[in-house]
């Protein structure tokens, strides 16, 4: 399987419009080779906070300042898409957002985890598979 069909698998999962799939395509390349990990995926798409530390003062981390914003839209409202779309992305949604984070704090780390498994997905050579909702018991 090619690079391009691989991509416009997996870009098929992202959910991103036929317009957007030739900007991101053409923003990493057309292949993982330029990216040394996921992170480093992340970090140009805008959605790793980077350190901003100064002296003896660590572990402030940012949004950062130099980072690809046609990837990071893309990304962002494909996150925003698949809570409609994806039983397993709204349920990682209302996760975070049970743990008191914020609307666009929540989008942002769905938009990272899709980053995650779209890596995996071009990675591996596979296309994606809905999973299954898990069958959780109700207690009365």
């Amino acid at each position: 399987m090619g690079t391009m069909r691989r991509f416009l698998t997996a870009a098929g999962y992202l959910a991103v419009a036929k317009a957007d799939e030739g900007p991101v395509l053409a923003q990493i390349g057309g292949s993982l080779d330029a990216f040394d990990s996921v992170d480093r995926l992340a970090c140009v798409a805008g959605l790793a906070p980077v350190p901003r530390d100064s002296g003896r003062i660590n572990g402030n981390l940012h949004r950062p300042q130099r980072f690809n914003r046609r990837l990071l839209r893309t990304c962002y409202l494909a996150a925003l898409s698949s809570l409609k779309n994806s039983p397993s992305s709204r349920a990682f949604y209302d996760r975070k957002r049970a743990e008191g984070k914020s609307h666009k704090q929540a989008l942002i780390a769905l938009a990272r985890r899709r980053i995650n498994v779209i890596w995996a997905l071009l990675r591996d050579h596979t296309s994606y598979q809905e999973p299954a909702p898990a069958n959780t018991p109700r207690t009365a």
